[in-house]
């Protein structure tokens, strides 16, 4: 069996170490970006993972569930949506973490978004602010709710 020359454009037809299963080198180039791509998709997957489960981030979002300013602008159950972006970085008792979490509920969407320091194993928010997609609105959590 004589081998089939490749048909991509960076061999132009030639018959030789390039050539891949029949006479196409594309696989030289899509497995390894298919590799680095997958090996980014679980970098991406594991740091949101650690994010998710860090104090900072169940506590906002503990609080913005059960904020009424918040249940009332997007309803209730109040679910965290789409991908967690920012940082935390927690060494024994001490950290700091600066995070953009986006919510939903029944009635719209929203960002919470969070600037916390820990010091002595307390977390301080120095921003803890829920974002309304829909009207701009900005709910300070950091403010007692109205009674």
């Amino acid at each position: 069996m004589e081998p089939t020359p490749c048909r991509c454009r960076r061999c132009r037809g030639r018959i030789g170490s390039e050539e891949i299963g029949n006479g196409s080198c594309r696989s030289v180039v899509f497995l390894p970006v298919l590799f680095v791509g997958g090996c980014g998709l679980l970098v991406f997957l594991f740091a949101t993972g650690i994010i998710k489960q860090s104090d900072a981030y169940k506590i906002v979002l503990a609080r913005a569930q059960a904020n009424p300013a918040v249940i009332e602008a997007i309803g209730s159950p109040i679910s965290q949506t789409g991908i967690v972006s920012g940082n935390s970085n927690v060494t024994g008792p001490t950290g700091q973490a600066s995070l953009s979490i986006p919510l939903s509920g029944p009635k719209g969407k929203a960002t919470l978004y969070v600037e916390a320091m820990k010091s002595a194993d307390i977390w301080v928010f120095q921003t803890m602010v829920v974002k309304i997609e829909k009207t701009g609105e900005r709910i300070d959590l950091n403010k007692l709710p109205r009674q």
